[in-house]
């Protein structure tokens, strides 16, 4: 019989509904579970109290016959959303201590959707990372491993807490963020669905920002219908944020209908890196077959732009973090250096920011300030923005000629072990994000759907890349993809 905890969201909301369960029946089995992962290091501020308050307070709204889809749901909420009363770091030690009087509005959202919130996820330090290893809670911890090998993996980063949570059945599923890829690499590492919106569907207002014309927030779920369950109860205007898009919220569960007959999947040539694994070029063909026997049209498209997109997004991102970061001086909030006699207000936001920002943080502030100063703007930092409104018009062009989607590889790679990729040139670490960053540069929806496993038995995943707004008829192409698919494959539980 399948527990509690490893139920996914419409399962769960279904069992509520026909009262097989509580809320918080529900939420204590997430709760136990939780306790018994402290190896996965996914959850970093447990909240059982606040859980089961919550719950109580959806059992009461379920049997008063008016709740909404995600009421009564156990989920966890990434370490970057502000929540009231509730540690918010960011996985930095610079915001240690650090409790919000206001909650985001995605998590407010949530909340007032009747979700409850079982804690706090583990992720990269303000989501710098594709690894979650630059947390100041240490690594997250991939449930998945290879084989009979016990080297701990990677989830993915910067959201690998939620990805890890999600696929060790901690909870039902996760808030994560995405500025180049943070939500869906992770959920290719951990066989789970990740779903990145169009910039300006989720509001950002209460998400500590990293690089603001980037991010964006979105669902991690156990599946395809479980993102639309959770995504639309997400989304929304909001004034509070001046790129929050005032647009109606489809119902995206409705839309799963997978019929996807005479739809054009377009499939970009630059995608094909030299050195590009075998078992991903594997994956893909056999993705664009699942396509084409589904009864849509493939078309060969090219997206000439591709190349630089990297080189533009490690200049644009870091910008702007230099920008957003500027506010963590140590005299409002958060970490404050010790000072020595004669210190003044100079050595305090020194000797502060280096105790409370981790290398990679401050790697990307340097590169950040040097591209925005006076000598290097227009060579860096203005040539990068050109080169992002030229990929975004790759994009604009592609669509313009009918194409519905574009169907690329999640990830360079399955998960890598923990520490492998650290020591080396954090470039090599960049590349994780080759396939995800030109969506984030163009602002478009994309989603990760597990697909496979490679030799060692780990989860791969492929992409699929939507028109703006369109995450409808996305997530109904990824939920034909899921089910012709056929992924049911979880990890051993070893923790």
């Amino acid at each position: 019989m399948t527990k509690l905890n490893e139920l996914g969201l419409a399962g769960a909301r279904d069992a509520l509904r026909a009262g097989e369960t509580t809320s918080r029946e529900l939420t204590e089995a997430c709760l136990t579970a939780i306790d018994e992962a402290d190896v996965l290091n996914a959850f970093v501020h447990k909240t059982p109290e606040l859980a089961l308050e919550r719950a109580a307070a959806a059992d009461q709204r379920l049997a008063a016959g008016d709740a909404p889809a995600m009421c009564g749901l156990p989920i966890g909420i990434k370490d970057l959303f502000c929540t009231k009363g509730v540690a918010s770091q960011a996985g930095s030690r610079i915001l240690e201590g650090f409790l919000p009087e206001y909650e985001s509005t995605v998590s407010q959202n949530l909340a007032d959707a009747g979700a409850v919130m079982l804690g706090k996820l583990n992720m990269d330090e303000f989501a710098m990372g594709s690894s979650n290893e630059t947390s100041v809670y240490g690594n997250a911890v991939n449930p998945w491993r290879r084989g009979n090998d016990d080297t701990p993996l990677t989830p993915g980063g910067s959201s690998g807490g939620s990805a890890a949570a999600v696929a060790a059945d901690l909870c039902l599923a996760a808030t994560g963020t995405d500025t180049g890829g943070s939500i869906r690499q992770p959920a290719a590492f951990t066989g789970t669905v990740g779903i990145k919106p169009t910039y300006g569907r989720c509001s950002r207002w209460g998400i500590v920002a990293f690089a603001s014309s980037l991010d964006q927030a979105g669902p991690m779920t156990k599946s395809v219908r479980d993102a639309a369950i959770m995504l639309e109860a997400m989304c929304g205007h909001d004034p509070k944020d001046s790129t929050s898009a005032d647009l109606p919220v489809p119902d995206f569960e409705a839309a799963l209908t997978g019929d996807i007959r005479g739809r054009k999947i377009g499939i970009p040539k630059e995608y094909r890196m030299d050195g590009m694994p075998d078992e991903i070029e594997a994956l893909w063909q056999e993705g664009i077959a699942m396509m084409k026997d589904a009864g849509a049209e493939i078309v060969d498209i090219s997206l000439p732009h591709t190349k630089y997109a990297l080189p533009a997004y490690y200049v644009i991102a870091p910008a702007e973090a230099s920008s957003n970061l500027a506010r963590y001086d140590g005299v409002r909030y958060g970490h404050r250096a010790r000072l020595e006699q004669g210190d003044g207000i100079t050595e305090m936001y020194e000797k502060t920011r280096a105790e409370g920002f981790g290398p990679e943080v401050q790697r990307r502030v340097m590169i950040g300030t040097y591209v925005l100063s006076a000598g290097f703007y227009d060579a860096y930092y203005n040539r990068a923005r050109r080169v992002r409104t030229l990929i975004k018009r790759d994009f604009e062009q592609v669509f313009d000629q009918g194409i519905d989607a574009i169907l690329t590889p999640a990830t360079p790679s399955s998960a890598f072990g923990l520490g492998e990729m650290t020591d080396a040139d954090p470039v090599a670490m960049y590349l994780n994000d080759i396939f995800t960053v030109t969506v984030n540069l163009a602002g478009l929806p994309g989603v990760a759907v597990p697909t496979g496993v490679d030799h060692q038995g780990l989860p791969l995943g492929l992409q699929l890349i939507g028109q703006p707004w369109a995450e409808a008829e996305l997530l109904s192409a990824a939920w034909r993809l899921e089910q012709s698919a056929g992924f049911v494959a979880k990890p051993g539980k070893w923790w």
